[in-house]
């Protein structure tokens, strides 16, 4: 079992930056940040191999956003830079036994934090 605490949301302003961090009880094989926007379906931002530090992002947020991985901590963090009105959502990170080759599907992934909420106003 695997616990997932987000922490990092808030409200920015349009061309803005946050940082999301993910902390897990402990090691998962790979981590991936998923956003909900409301009506809409949950969608895959990035996601990260914890073991190799291989990172895939979306089309969307690359250029913008990093994922990356402090080992000692068991925390993964997503650095959001250059915020989008459209960026607003309830984002969560989760979490796989093994590594996620299909990282952007939620069936990839068996431990969900709780979301934490980012809105950008423009």
């Amino acid at each position: 079992q695997v616990r997932l605490v987000e922490s990092g949301g808030g409200s920015v302003q349009a061309g803005g930056s946050l940082t999301l961090g993910c902390a897990a009880s402990t090691r998962p094989a790979f981590v991936g940040w998923f956003r909900q926007a409301p009506g809409k379906k949950r969608e895959g931002v990035a996601g990260i191999s914890v073991g190799s530090g291989t990172t895939y992002y979306a089309d969307s947020v690359e250029g913008r956003f990093t994922i990356s991985r402090d080992n000692n901590k068991n925390t993964v963090y997503l650095q959001m830079n250059s915020l989008k009105p459209e960026d607003t959502a309830m984002y969560y990170c989760a979490a796989a036994r093994w590594y996620a080759s299909r990282w952007s599907l939620t069936d990839e992934y068996n431990y969900w934090g709780q979301g934490t909420q980012v809105t950008v106003s423009s």
